[in-house]
């Protein structure tokens, strides 16, 4: 048996979710003759029509980080110990028996970003799992160095992120929107975005797509600004949100900090091109195929959105490198490389 956790079912989708799920609709039933399983938290389940040729199964009370702890611990030691993937959060802590992911070590670089509690919780937690793993699965190499300088683990790989087919160029007319799309965590720059916006003389509108995780430090968007200009929709869904990459005419990912980055790769993959910040792993992610931006720089920021706008020729150049830059990741190559690691592990 080969144990999922599964607790992503029962969460909204942002990167990490929508990570385990496209990985997993590429899983076979079993591997090596061992029977792939999906376990989660009793409850209702998000998105478990996309996975229903695996089985999955809920068990326990708890819910969280309790299920994952208690719950989850009792169902492997009760099926002798199975190899158990974890592809996000903690997972559990003292489990050997298990492959387990690190997206991203922000809360470590960015404390103030998150809750007091969820930051506390990682940076304790975190390099417990870590250190008791069979295999720590990375990314990015941005991430796999950052992990190794920090707990001094050497057993960790690359897997790199890729776009949903979902996203694709629907030939809409391109509108003058400025679009930005993530959680709503203060990490991702939305008020320097905003504040740089609202310096230019444009007629473009600004949209804000995301929904905001208790995980974060308070952002208030209701304060921010009542310019009619600046739209948060809150959460949508992929075809609403696949239509609004495909309405806008630029796209802006001015993050502080990312492990991976999808969502520019979802701009491309709709055609439309891309300002990005230079930090983290992102330069290694999207290589030449956007425009960079200091993140840190409001009139910078500023400087770029101008600069699109009025640069059509450049905006068309980043369309055709947005293709290529796609080309480089698929889910189906991400999925095959887990499968070939998961193999020597069981």
């Amino acid at each position: 048996m080969i144990v999922i956790n599964a607790r992503f079912l029962t969460q909204k989708i942002t990167g990490v979710q929508r990570y385990a799920i496209e990985i997993c609709k590429r899983f076979p039933e079993s591997i090596k003759e061992k029977k792939i399983i999906l376990v989660a938290p009793k409850g209702e389940l998000i998105n478990k029509e996309e996975l229903k040729f695996l089985k999955i199964e809920q068990f326990g009370n708890f819910r969280g980080h309790l299920w994952e702890q208690i719950d989850l611990v009792n169902f492997l030691n009760n099926n002798k110990n199975p190899i158990l993937i974890n592809f996000g959060g903690i997972g559990p802590l003292y489990y050997k028996n298990k492959i387990t992911y690190v997206h991203d070590l922000a809360f470590k670089y960015y404390p103030e970003t998150f809750s007091y509690i969820f930051q506390k919780g990682y940076n304790i937690f975190v390099p417990i799992s870590v250190r008791n793993a069979l295999k720590v699965i990375t990314v990015s190499n941005y991430v796999k160095k950052d992990v190794e300088n920090n707990f001094n683990v050497n057993n960790l790989e690359v897997v790199y992120c890729a776009k949903s087919n979902h996203f694709k160029n629907l030939n809409l007319k391109r509108e003058k929107i400025i679009l930005a799309v993530s959680s709503l965590d203060p990490r991702k720059n939305f008020n320097r975005i905003i504040n740089a916006y609202q310096q230019l003389e444009t007629d473009y509108k600004l949209y804000f797509v995301g929904a905001k995780s208790k995980s974060f430090s308070e952002i208030n968007t209701n304060k921010i600004s009542t310019n009619e200009d600046i739209i948060f929709t809150g959460y949508l869904s992929d075809n609403d949100l696949n239509e609004l990459y495909n309405r806008a005419s630029i796209f802006v990912y001015a993050s502080l900090f990312e492990g991976f980055g999808i969502p520019p790769l979802e701009a491309q993959a709709c055609g439309c091109p891309c300002i990005v910040s230079n930090k983290t792993s992102l330069p290694e992610v999207y290589l030449d195929s956007v425009e960079y931006c200091e993140p840190e720089s409001l009139e910078n920021i500023k400087n770029k959105l101008e600069f699109l706008i009025k640069n059509k020729e450049r905006r068309e150049e980043l369309v055709k490198k947005g293709y290529k830059n796609i080309a480089r990741f698929s889910w189906d190559k991400s999925a095959k490389k887990l499968i070939s690691i998961i193999s020597l592990e069981i």
